[in-house]
């Protein structure tokens, strides 16, 4: 949450004045919303329900505002200055650090002889790292950096509290080096908070099924405490190009019938397996606070209509609130999105999860929640998240037992040189579940941070994997890990998880401890490593230089691990880390790595069933990933159509090509980007334009993952 320390009233006439002229400069058009009470529904969509069957709360999106501006072409908009005045949590705990005795030089040694004789890890060292938005260049004077980010075919887009930037996948910003504040994208949401009051929390994601990119952040007028009233602002990419492509801009009021209630630390994940009703939406959780007060209220789910925003379109929402009595001692719910391996089966429901967070420090906690959200936009009453009428979980998975990262207090992490402490945020899952499809095995990735040794630390990144296929939730994990790299000492905390198209895994992550600098690290493991454990040990990505003195000691609130659509192995991690220390001028990192590409890729590994007799019929493993197709020289080329030939692979049960107008397929054409064309290895491209030149590129598939693509070749179309 924001303390502001600058007025925003003297702001907001020339804001609107602005926003006004761009709106009538580029014909946007700003739909009214329709803000139903609970239990209402949009026309046309009453259905029967049996009595006591909780109904949701169906919201229209105000908008959509039709954005056509290169981004580069917005006026600056300055954030106002925003401060972290208090993290809103379940329970809430003093932010008062705990007291740091001196350490001794024999400490010192210690730790660095562990360091010295610490196994050889064989993780990836990085392949290209480059420094984010940092705090001049976000303009907010804002701590911590709600660092968030995720890659596209030909970007990579970070999100701060203030702003977003966008860079080529080498590193260089494509919009200013000050990136663009969610106060200029927003600027033509004019008559709500998201035009001139955003306020941060901001989270950006890929649609690698679309190839579209989704930017948010909250806004509300004022401060905290106070009455709002409180938006969620939603910005929506026209194509694939997030900088001159043009947005689509919505915004929606956290909960309508409760207008001071904000909704805090929210996280978003896209989910589209089809199906009738198709489960096609943007997730979207929040934490619900009053806003006068600051009490804990429960937490908000929305789907957001993805069809409809893709084209442009008016679009609903559909969300329920589940009060405290359905949530217990947990909060912070997160859900799911998948990048690699196939897609979710045909009507599979939402996954989320969530973990406990007491009220007081120190207890063993052994279970993960996990709800299950059915939506249906076309006969909204027909949705249903979790159980009853307070939306209990479906499930409570029993895993090994663990303590939240707090005491009295989730300021623990040691530093070197002060004794100034950072935040754990202890108490959550942070970032939005990673779900797998492969071969038929359905799984659930989530990571967390635990306190060993209650209260003396250090903390661990404690990693799961839920299979689920079938749509149900396992009783136990797979494998779980509170992942310490051998005792080493060091505190390892800030964790977000992905996985590649061959199920390796990796966790990029904060370290720090008494002797070392604030630094970003990441672990992992190959698919075929033993359980339990990131067999391929750790890796430095960013080795921090100072450390931060502020004695909030907030740090980071978010950190975000995804894969690269374009190969589907390669990891991208952007963190927080200070060069020099100071009180609260942060940067940040992206870096990327990969598993070598001759990693084994073993048979996904099946949901653990006691039986008590060994099967002695073998089990038939599925074929490798196929390699990448080699794509050859178009023929039958005319002016309308060319057939796109390529090269056979071992082990492919069917090939998917792509078509575009550019070489770097920012641009489709429409029908072709992903297509599945079968077990062939030709196919005819129709519907083209004469003279133009056209771009295509082919990749293999069996059950077991996709290739990376092919090589591109170009043809163009003849003049008649």
């Amino acid at each position: 949450m924001k303390k502001k320390s600058a007025p925003q009233s003297a702001f907001f006439s020339l804001r609107l004045l602005i926003g006004l002229f761009l709106v009538l400069a580029g014909s946007a058009i700003l739909f009214a919303s329709s803000l139903n009470s609970p239990g209402s529904a949009t026309a046309g969509s009453a259905t029967a329900v049996q009595p006591g069957t909780p109904m949701p709360d169906v919201v229209q999106l105000i908008g959509p505002v039709t954005l056509n501006t290169d981004l580069r072409d917005l006026p600056y908009i300055a954030p106002s200055h925003e401060f972290e005045e208090k993290r809103l949590m379940r329970y809430p705990h003093p932010e008062i650090p705990t007291p740091t005795k001196p350490t001794s030089a024999y400490e010192r040694f210690e730790s660095l002889m562990k360091q010295i004789l610490s196994p050889l890890p064989q993780m990836p060292a990085p392949l290209l790292t480059f420094d984010g938005m940092n705090s001049a260049q976000s303009g907010c004077m804002c701590l911590p950096p709600d660092t968030d980010g995720d890659v596209g075919p030909s970007h990579y887009v970070q999100s701060v509290n203030s702003s977003i930037k966008i860079f080529d996948k080498n590193g260089n910003p494509l919009n200013g080096s000050n990136g663009t504040t969610y106060n200029s994208l927003f600027l033509t949401l004019v008559g709500t908070p998201c035009s001139g009051f955003n306020n941060g929390d901001g989270f950006v994601f890929y649609d690698q099924v679309a190839d579209r990119w989704v930017a948010s952040d909250f806004a509300f007028p004022g401060t905290l405490p106070g009455a709002g009233p409180f938006y969620q602002c939603v910005a929506v990419s026209q194509t694939g190009d997030p900088v001159s492509g043009g947005w689509f801009l919505y915004a929606i009021q956290h909960d309508p019938a409760n207008p001071t209630w904000i909704g805090d630390y929210p996280k978003f994940a896209f989910w589209n397996s089809g199906g009738t009703p198709a489960q096609n939406a943007y997730y979207l959780t929040i934490n619900l606070f009053d806003g006068p007060t600051l009490a804990f209220e429960g937490v908000r789910v929305f789907a957001l209509d993805r069809g409809s925003m893709l084209t442009g379109g008016a679009a609903n929402s559909i969300a329920f609130n589940i009060p405290p009595a359905g949530l217990g001692d947990s909060y912070s719910l997160v859900p799911a999105g998948f990048r690699t391996g196939n897609s979710p089966p045909a009507v599979r429901d939402e996954f989320l999860l969530s973990v406990d967070s007491p009220a007081t420090g120190g207890v063993t906690l052994t279970q993960v929640h996990g709800w299950k959200f059915h939506v249906d936009f076309g006969t909204p009453a027909n949705s249903t998240l979790g159980i009853g009428v307070n939306h209990s979980p479906n499930a409570n998975i029993t895993v090994a037992g663990f303590v939240d990262a707090f005491t009295t207090t989730t300021l623990l992490v040691p530093q070197n040189g002060t004794t100034a402490k950072l935040d754990t945020l202890g108490d959550k899952i942070m970032t939005p579940v990673v779900y797998q499809n492969r071969a038929g095995v359905e799984s659930l990735w989530a990571s967390q941070t635990v306190l060993l040794n209650y209260p003396n630390g250090p903390t661990a990144v404690r990693w799961y994997q839920f299979n689920a296929t079938g749509g149900n939730f396992p009783a136990t994990p797979v494998q779980q890990q509170s992942w310490n790299n051998g005792n080493d000492g060091l505190w390892r905390w800030m964790p977000s998880i992905a996985v590649d198209q061959n199920g390796n895994m990796a966790i990029g992550y904060s370290t720090s401890s008494a002797t070392q600098q604030p630094s970003i690290r990441y672990a992992g493991r190959l698919a075929a490593d033993p359980l339990n454990n990131l067999g391929q040990g750790e890796a430095i990505m960013t080795v921090g230089g100072g450390h931060q003195t502020h004695s909030s000691g907030r740090w980071g609130d978010y950190s975000m691990t995804t894969i690269d659509p374009v190969d589907n192995l390669t990891f991208w991690h952007t963190n927080e880390y200070y060069p020099v220390t100071s009180s609260a001028n942060w940067f940040t990192r992206v870096g990327k790595f990969q598993f070598p590409a001759a990693s084994p890729t073993p048979t996904p590994t099946p949901t653990a069933t006691a039986t008590a007799t060994p099967t002695a019929t073998p089990t038939a493993t599925p074929a490798p990933t196929p390699a990448a197709p080699r794509a050859g020289k178009a023929t039958n080329v005319a002016a309308s159509s060319f057939t796109a030939n390529w090269r056979g692979v071992n082990g492919a049960t069917g090939y998917r090509l792509d078509v575009a107008t550019d070489s770097s397929f920012t641009n489709y054409v429409p029908g072709y980007q992903d297509l599945d064309v079968g077990n062939v290895t030709s196919k005819d491209v129709t519907g083209l334009a004469a003279r133009t030149i056209y771009y295509y590129r082919v990749r293999a598939y069996n059950g077991n993952g996709t290739s990376p693509n092919s090589n591109v070749v170009q043809v163009k179309t003849r003049n008649h």
